[in-house]
């Protein structure tokens, strides 16, 4: 069974290196400010669809994110991990989205790829930490959904079979397609780059990407699987009131760097009074127990 899967994939800053710069004045993360990596969950999310690429003959997976021409990097990191294709969504337009105007611009861009079977990405980004893309992206395609994922076991006759975690334990569930899917990060790590394929997509660029004296566009110009798609908001039919910072009710007063540090410390030894003398302390401050 062929199937056509998108993952959505986000470059997020690094929020490990969150400084006095990472706030811009308008609220929105200063996303110059702080190196981006890929979303850690939408690797899962990619992982999952390479294994259904493997299981499932003739499946093709491609790349869907949404940002700054630097973003395209995202795109060329899946494919040197074994996605087929990608899609840019990049537009000043787009700029500043809350999770509401991020999901209205990627169903969009889904609606326009088309006879799409399989719509999976993390859980969440590490930059907003909301886990609502993916159930959003859902509702507005009016789509199935399957949310915590550890691993999708199989795609056949129609019907994916998904392990999910849930409170108290974990479940398998059956859903029928087309089906969005969001990821845990306790999936399995997805997979590293392909050396064969970083050579083959390296030169690999969205047109924004390539300067006016780009020595490689006659390459380009000869193998066109280089030329990575990019979209505009009019690109997909998009309407600009539900797009970016007009269509973000969400508004962010201040993003912190917030390192706890222990007013006071205790050494302990092996010994049974210290140890029990521990658990002494964390019954009487009702900690444990």
């Amino acid at each position: 069974m062929s199937l056509k899967i998108v993952v959505l994939a986000k470059q997020v800053p690094d929020t490990r290196n969150v400084g006095k710069d990472a706030m811009t004045a308008e609220g929105t993360v200063n996303r110059a400010a702080l190196p981006a990596i890929f979303n850690p969950e939408d690797l899962n999310a990619l992982e999952q669809a390479l294994r259904i690429k493997e299981q499932n003959p003739g499946t093709t997976v491609g790349l869907l994110t949404m940002g700054p021409p630097r973003a395209g990097e995202i795109i060329r990191e899946g494919l040197y991990r074994g996605a087929d294709t990608g899609w840019l969504l990049t537009d000043r337009l787009f700029a500043g989205a809350d999770t509401l105007a991020t999901s209205y611009a990627l169903a969009t861009a889904i609606k326009k790829i088309g006879n799409v079977d399989l719509v999976i990405g993390g859980r969440q980004a590490i930059d907003g930490d909301t886990a609502q893309v993916g159930p959003q992206v859902a509702q507005k395609l009016g789509l199935n959904q399957v949310t915590y994922a550890e691993e999708i076991l199989k795609v056949e006759n129609g019907k994916a079979t998904i392990r999910r975690m849930i409170d108290g334990g974990v479940e398998v569930v059956e859903a029928p397609l087309p089906l969005v899917v969001t990821v845990n990060g306790s999936a399995a790590e997805c997979r590293p780059q392909n050396a064969k394929l970083v050579m083959k997509y390296k030169y690999a660029a969205c047109p924004l990407e390539v300067a006016e004296d780009d020595s490689r566009k006659g390459l380009r110009a000869e193998r066109q699987y280089l030329n990575l798609t990019q979209w505009s908001v009019a690109d997909v039919d998009g309407d600009p009131s539900q797009c970016g910072m007009s269509g973000s009710p969400t508004k962010v007063k201040e993003v912190q760097s917030i390192a706890f540090q222990a007013k006071e410390s205790k050494t302990l030894t092996a010994k049974d009074e210290d140890i029990n003398g521990l658990i002494q302390e964390l019954l009487n401050d009702k900690i444990i127990g």
